[in-house]
């Protein structure tokens, strides 16, 4: 549809499919079961999330009925075993799931990040049998919601200098502190009912002794802290500090071995990064076909916009960007092992190149439209905001480079 001023109306979502792979062999979809899931989260991303994502993130406001509904089709517990409710599969099968929800909403994507990386598959790979009995079910249902408390008020990326401390008193320990920037942290203003907490379980200066614990809501002490509005972008998803005053975690909520949580850390840290650089790749994927076609429809001077050299070069160096961001993407989803650490060189850098790619695909998509890429009905403005999150959230650039050329050096 057009109106007067020869504005296209939005589309509910992509119509053009020559940018992405659908053959079932590659490295997008490299198994049956791989391009059976990318094609159910695409329907439900066109029918269920695109049309509520707009007014959600005006709203600031997280949709808890979708997120039940990522429960029922099995996608909250994605990488978690079957025994437990979850759909056992690959890092593979994770990044199509969060580049087919980031093409609508990347913030809805950024909280069911939090739930189903953070928590169930952190808690998938490093929790004991019973732990793993007692919280996977309600959490890969979607009965449940909660995340990972890791940044501190006064420690981000220098994320092992954090004070939050559990002395151990009995059968229980004394948990002190709090946490910053929690994703889903709250849920339409109140509390969630899960975390995995990182703390400091000796002395505060050993940057080694981390262990992780199991945090229920209601647990007496624990409590909801600032609740962070007013975001530049991802508004659908919820942004706290959460508060520990004295509050007593029985020592079976630990998880592992006491002092050993910085290798669950780094471990989990690495399909964050690569979830997050598959955002990008979903973000920079919906500019590029909303500015191609826009390109096309739109006249000046009596011609297409595609004719003009300046906006060629927005759509080839952004086709180019992002192609070889989503190539690179699945090439270390697919060497990756969920269970393993140590794959940091390369899940650092598909998170720097991509990040900023999906940030720059977006910024050259609101170029194309000028004035009307600046307001909300195209939606690369939203898209735009939200793709500067992740150049920060798990690990910032800054942090990539300095983890990368260590690796780089290691060992000349």
């Amino acid at each position: 549809m057009m109106n007067g001023f020869g504005r296209r109306l939005p589309r509910m979502l992509l119509s053009s499919r020559r940018a992405y792979s659908t053959s079932v062999g590659d490295i997008f979809n490299p198994t049956p079961d791989h391009e059976a899931l990318r094609q159910m989260v695409s329907n439900f991303v066109v029918n269920e999330v695109e049309p509520q994502a707009q007014e959600h993130d005006r709203l600031e406001k997280f949709n808890m009925e979708l997120f039940k509904k990522c429960g029922e089709l099995g996608l909250l517990g994605i990488t978690a075993d079957g025994e437990y409710g979850g759909s056992h599969m690959d890092a593979v099968a994770a990044c199509i799931v969060h580049e087919e929800l980031s093409k609508s909403d990347p913030g809805f994507c950024l909280a069911y990040l939090a739930h189903s990386m953070l928590l169930v598959n952190n808690l998938n790979f490093n929790g004991s049998e019973e732990q793993k009995s007692k919280f996977l079910p309600d959490i890969c249902s979607g009965a449940k919601i909660g995340g990972m408390c890791m940044s501190e008020p006064n420690s981000g990326t220098d994320v092992l200098a954090m004070r939050t401390l559990a002395r151990a008193d009995g059968d229980e320990y004394v948990l002190n502190g709090s946490k910053m920037w929690i994703t889903n942290g709250y849920v339409n203003g109140e509390l969630g009912d899960l975390y995995l907490v990182y703390a400091k379980t000796g002395d505060l200066d050993n940057t080694r002794d981390v262990s992780m614990f199991i945090v229920e809501k209601g647990m007496p002490g624990f409590s909801l802290g600032q609740q962070i509005n007013n975001k530049c972008g991802m508004r659908a998803s919820g942004t706290a500090e959460l508060v520990f005053d004295n509050v007593r975690v029985p020592k079976a909520n630990i998880v592992g071995e006491k002092g050993n949580a910085v290798v669950c850390m780094m471990r989990n840290l690495e399909i964050e990064r690569i979830v997050l650089a598959a955002m990008s790749v979903g973000i920079a994927a919906r500019c590029m076909d909303v500015m191609a076609q826009y390109s096309v429809d739109r006249k000046a001077f009596g011609k297409s916009l595609s004719n003009f050299g300046q906006i060629q070069k927005h759509l080839a160096e952004s086709y180019a960007k992002y192609t070889a961001g989503r190539t690179y993407l699945y090439k270390v989803a697919n060497e990756m092992k969920l269970d393993q650490a140590g794959q940091r060189l390369e899940t650092d850098g598909v998170k720097l190149f991509c990040t900023t790619m999906g940030k720059e695909v977006a910024d050259s998509a609101i170029q194309v439209l000028g004035g009307y890429g600046y307001i909300g009905d195209y939606h690369v403005e939203r898209l735009w905001r939200d793709s500067k999150l992740l150049e920060i959230g798990g690990g910032t650039l800054e942090s990539q480079h300095k983890n990368m050329t260590r690796e780089i050096v290691a060992g000349r």
